[in-house]
């Protein structure tokens, strides 16, 4: 057990001027297993019926470890499968990080409080704090595991900014918020200009609205597959934070560029029929994570809601630009060298 590379990077110098520091308000760690492979571990920070404060900002919300697992769920459920594989687990925090932990600052800021209950929290400049310490019910924890990706040597990608990325200040917009013509810009950027991924993106922008994740700064995508790649949808802690509230800004990329994929499409169509409705496809699929019930019940419910407004999103960029237009064609299959020699031949 180790903290991850974000908080040792903490540990040095922090530009405290800046509103949201690195790694914000949480704390991970990296767990090693005995077969070498590692997961990234989120603890719980807060309870499942808690919702966000409504004066929260999005950069300082807190970050949720079921958030984590059912974004995997969800993922895997819309057909993505560009969240690495997550689930929960009940964590000894003092036979499972403390005695076996080699980082001697990891080790110093364990402590039992008053409740009897091992805590320990992150040592850095602006978080060494005991309130900011999460404790075990006396020695487990609650939290998720998010499985690594292979190693940068052996899979490079990289992080690219999000086209749509948030003011990430207490005032001040981005171009795309007070501009509705704002994807005509991007369309003319060089990879969005010629490739699928001004599609990816509004996949990922899809994905975020259902869970209601507005912190999507960045995408990270593997090098080896070009500009045509997939985007990893990696660290969904803040999402399912507010069930009450529908953040439509989320959905700006699909309602200013009226772009989406056939098969996104027909799976959100899906989704929504009675018998494949979305919350009971996820209640079913989440009822395997150890840690179930994983999200509430109006958690599950909002994500009925939220389909039903992306699907009105699309339907109405359908009305106005007509689905020749809005609806790409990514499900033809490419035919086989056998059937191109026949063609040829004939």
């Amino acid at each position: 057990a180790d903290y991850s590379q974000d908080e040792k990077a903490l540990l040095g110098a922090c530009d405290c001027s800046q509103v949201v520091k690195p790694s914000g308000v949480h704390l991970k760690l990296v767990l090693r297993f005995q077969d070498f492979g590692k997961a990234m571990f989120k603890p719980m920070r807060q309870k499942r019926e808690e919702e966000t404060p409504e004066d929260f900002f999005y950069f300082v919300d807190f970050q949720r470890h079921n958030a984590e697992i059912a974004a995997f769920h969800l993922d895997r459920i819309l057909d993505f499968r560009r969240v690495p594989p997550t689930v929960g687990r009940l964590i000894n925090v003092t036979k499972e990080i403390l005695e076996v932990t080699k980082n001697e600052v990891l080790q110093s800021v364990f402590f039992v409080s008053p409740a009897s209950n091992v805590c320990f929290f992150a040592k850095c400049p602006y978080m060494c704090k005991t309130e900011y310490a999460v404790c075990g019910s006396p020695h487990l924890l609650e939290g998720s595991l998010s499985a690594f990706l292979p190693s940068l040597n052996l899979a490079p990608r990289l992080s690219i900014p999000n086209p749509w990325i948030r003011s990430y200040s207490f005032e001040g917009k981005e171009e795309w918020e007070v501009n509705p013509h704002y994807c005509n810009t991007v369309r003319e950027i060089y990879p969005y200009s010629n490739s699928n991924r001004l599609l990816n993106i509004v996949d990922m922008a899809i994905f975020d609205f259902l869970i209601g994740n507005m912190d999507r700064h960045h995408y990270e995508m593997f090098t080896k597959f070009g500009d045509d790649g997939f985007l990893l949808h990696l660290d969904n802690a803040r999402g399912f934070g507010r069930h009450s509230h529908d953040e439509l800004s989320i959905l700006a990329p699909l309602s200013q560029c009226c772009v989406i994929k056939r098969s996104t499409w027909l799976r959100l169509q899906l989704l929504a029929e009675p018998e494949y409705r979305l919350s009971e496809v996820m209640r079913e699929s989440l009822l395997q994570d150890p840690l179930a019930p994983v999200l509430t019940e109006p958690h599950l419910l909002a994500l009925d809601r939220r389909l039903q407004l992306v699907l009105g999103a699309v339907g109405q960029c359908i009305d106005t630009f007509g689905e020749a237009t809005v609806v790409a064609n990514d499900t033809a299959q490419p035919q086989s060298p056998a059937v191109h020699r026949a063609k040829l031949d004939t």
